[in-house]
């Protein structure tokens, strides 16, 4: 799937449309893309989705992984990979346990170690088109069936915003 935000306001509304459209089961997703892509600004999003106040909501990169309690007693997990230089780091620093089966995990820069990761997990890639300061382009692909469920239903709940300009595609 591909996506275009015309602002920073749209892609927080595309991070809380995934957290409504995630049923009760977990997500790891792994957000890949520059610096000022807009992976935190999405991640607030999704926080707010879930019920966390998305000001609670910063960058995990130097505290590598940040934790914050839904309303429902879920943990939102954000965690960052920017900063580790080795995969054997995330054992170290107690990051694969987050990755649990029915955690709510966001990884920043995930493609840094995507190996580390679960197979069933949603990537988002975000980037900034050259001349658009405020716009950010999106692709989005699932890695196995619970993704795909998950990817689905946010289809469903992004082309209900008229900002946003959703396209199917499928992301090699």
């Amino acid at each position: 799937m591909r996506c275009r935000f015309p602002e920073p306001e749209a892609t927080h509304r595309a991070g809380l449309a995934l957290a409504r459209a995630v049923d009760g089961e977990g997500v790891v997703l792994l957000l890949a893309g520059p610096l000022g892509a807009g992976k935190t600004t999405f991640v607030k999003g999704l926080a707010a989705g879930f019920g966390v106040d998305p000001n609670a909501v910063t960058s995990p990169t130097f505290g590598i992984a940040h934790e914050h309690l839904t309303p429902d007693g879920r943990a939102l997990r954000h965690v960052d990979f920017y900063r580790l230089e080795r995969e054997a780091e995330l054992a170290e620093a107690g990051i694969v346990d987050f990755l649990a089966p029915g955690a709510l995990v966001a990884v920043e820069w995930g493609d840094r170690f995507p190996n580390a990761l679960p197979t069933d997990r949603l990537e988002l890639r975000l980037e900034r088109p050259r001349g658009e300061a405020s716009v950010r382009s999106a692709r989005a692909a699932a890695g196995g069936e619970t993704s795909e469920r998950l990817l689905a239903r946010w289809h469903e709940q992004l082309v209900a915003d008229p900002e946003i300009e959703v396209e199917p595609a499928v992301w090699p």
